[in-house]
């Protein structure tokens, strides 16, 4: 869904980083903020400032869609009986594997 644009605010700036002279003198970056939500997207990959204010505003609109989305929230599950079950199957076969490796000797007399 477009944004209309009274909502949004365009800045334009240098980048910064490795691309030459081109990257580090022409103001090609751009960034848009959103009014409404204050929600920041930027864009400074490409040499087009247009190019780039498409994709900041690509970003912008799919941020602003996911701040819209209402949160589900997680409702916690309690496992199953027989997944309970299966679980302690488990520890006891474990258990009993692992006790098979002890050396048998006088400190198992006593257990």
């Amino acid at each position: 869904m477009p944004l209309p644009r009274s909502d949004i605010v365009v800045q334009f700036l240098r980048g910064s980083g490795p691309g030459g002279s081109n990257r580090n003198k022409v103001v090609t970056g751009v960034r848009v903020r959103h009014v409404p939500t204050g929600l920041v997207a930027m864009a400074t990959e490409r040499r087009s400032q247009a190019r780039n204010l498409a994709i900041a505003l690509d970003r912008l609109e799919e941020r602003v869609g996911e701040h819209a989305r209402p949160k589900v929230p997680r409702v916690a599950t309690a496992p199953t009986a027989g997944a309970r079950r299966r679980r302690i199957e488990a520890k006891r076969r474990r258990g009993a594997r692992k006790a098979a490796r002890r050396p048998a000797g006088p400190l198992d007399a006593g257990e």
